[in-house]
């Protein structure tokens, strides 16, 4: 049996979607749904067990796993009870690490590019624990997920026991079907498809930055099927451990990230920009590029989609349908 935690989230239900695509359903989710739309990620899956999060560890207690594939956690970064954010990103991991080691579990996990902070340092997947210590995040949550990536390198430089295979992904703007329950965290195809399906303007942030033109802030935007797959590469690759940027290599402009979602609806492009909110913009990021370099050498070779494709893709396949989740 797999465990994939948040497994009913955005990136963890398009695993467990790949899983079952695949032909694999002896798979335990362990999330919470609440009150919302979140139950519709899973509504087309098959699944061995259901786990709520308060059982977790009680159900762990025991048990003989394939993997645990550990996509769960407070995934917002404007997140403000820290208190919170470290139980379940940091506290709860090390346990889940630490599981995985005792039993000889492989261990993936879901770590994050908002550990880089504002991108001065580079995006650099270096996981040493000298290049790591450098990075700064910006907020709540990549210190989080910065934390964690950091506790498991010092085991791992202390010859500590750790699971037989473990790896981080760093993921940067993934983009895709099943992330509607993430509210402000959608991402902007997401969030605007509908206003320009009507044929009204959608809205981008003015820069505030000189140098950069409205709508030019960048950011590396991968399609989920991408950030899927390189999951499931170091599934079936045992042999590699270790920290890894899963973005596309290729930053592009939200102004192109809008433009190709009225393409793929068949429309020119109708963009209004307005002021960025104080609040936000001296933390504001202008520029996120993933370094794959890394990940090439370790063995990955498949091809990721353009934003173009992934938004033609996401367009076609769920946003402009009555059924939108996968």
């Amino acid at each position: 049996m797999l465990l994939v935690t948040g497994g009913a989230g955005f990136i963890g239900s398009n695993v467990v979607a790949s899983l079952n695509e695949a032909g694999r359903t002896d798979i335990a989710v362990n999330d919470i749904l609440g009150t919302g739309q979140k139950w519709r990620n899973l509504a087309g899956r098959q699944l061995a067990e259901f786990v709520p999060a308060a059982d977790l560890l009680r159900w762990l207690d025991g048990r003989k796993l394939d993997a645990v594939l550990h996509m769960g956690a407070i995934s917002s970064t404007t997140a403000t009870d820290v208190d919170l954010l470290m139980e379940n990103n940091f506290r709860l991991s090390l346990r889940l690490f630490e599981w995985c080691a005792a039993t000889r579990t492989p261990f993936i996990y879901a770590s994050s590019a908002a550990t880089y902070g504002d991108g001065g340092a580079g995006f650099s997947d270096d996981w040493s624990f000298a290049a790591l210590k450098r990075l700064k995040p910006m907020n709540p949550y990549g210190w989080s997920k910065h934390l964690f990536d950091l506790a498991v390198v010092e085991r791992v430089a202390r010859k500590d026991k750790v699971p037989p295979q473990w790896a981080g992904l760093k993921f940067f703007n993934v983009f895709g079907p099943n992330e509607y329950h993430k509210g402000d965290m959608m991402s902007l195809v997401s969030k605007r498809f509908d206003e320009a399906k009507a044929g009204g303007p959608i809205q981008l942030f003015k820069s505030h930055r000189a140098g950069v033109a409205d709508g030019e802030q960048k950011r590396d935007f991968i399609y989920v099927d991408d950030a899927v797959a390189v999951v499931r590469w170091l599934m079936e690759t045992p042999a590699v451990s270790g920290i890894f940027n899963v973005g596309t290599g290729r930053a592009s402009s939200f102004r192109e990230l809008m433009t190709a979602m009225f393409a793929a609806l068949g429309r020119e492009p109708n963009i209004d920009y307005v002021d960025m909110p104080v609040s936000i913009r001296d933390s504001y990021q202008y520029f996120t590029e993933a370094e794959t370099a890394h990940l090439r050498r370790a063995g990955f070779t498949a091809d990721f989609m353009t934003v173009e494709q992934g938004v033609k893709s996401y367009v076609g396949n769920y946003l402009d349908r009555a059924d939108r989740f996968r």
